[in-house]
């Protein structure tokens, strides 16, 4: 993992070279990722972060925030943006929501594009905070 707190580096704790992979297909989206981690990361310091090909997933217990670049992109999405998806035990309605599905009873996986720093605002971290209580609780 690459070192946080160097001055030099952005303020990305999983390991770079994977997370740069997951993001090779839009590298713009990258700093859309640091932000998200950055968050993250700074409410939930105990989380541990795995990348995979595909997507980056946030954990305590359970995955509570997984963040990923878009493969298929819906014709009214942005063109660059970094997936967030987060998981609940209801849906929640709300127009930043691009998808919800209920994979399981009582288990709802939403995904929200995170196109400009500031999508990645309070309403997002209320979302976050509760997929972590809910996943500790599973």
């Amino acid at each position: 993992m690459s070192d946080a707190a160097s001055p030099n580096k952005a303020m990305i704790k999983a390991d770079d070279q994977a997370v740069a992979a997951v993001f090779a297909s839009l590298p713009e989206a990258l700093p859309l990722y640091a932000l998200i981690e950055q968050r993250i990361m700074a409410e939930y310091p105990d989380a541990t972060i795995k990348v995979t090909k595909t997507q980056i997933s946030f954990s305590n217990r359970h995955g509570f925030a997984w963040a990923w670049p878009p493969v298929r992109r819906k014709k009214d999405w942005p063109k660059v943006f970094c997936g967030l998806t987060f998981g609940l035990d209801h849906q929640v309605t709300d127009p930043r929501i691009a998808v919800s599905v209920e994979p399981y009873p009582r288990r709802w996986t939403h995904h929200v594009l995170i196109a400009k720093p500031e999508d990645m605002d309070s309403q997002v971290m209320d979302w976050i905070e509760q997929s972590y209580t809910f996943s500790l609780h599973k």
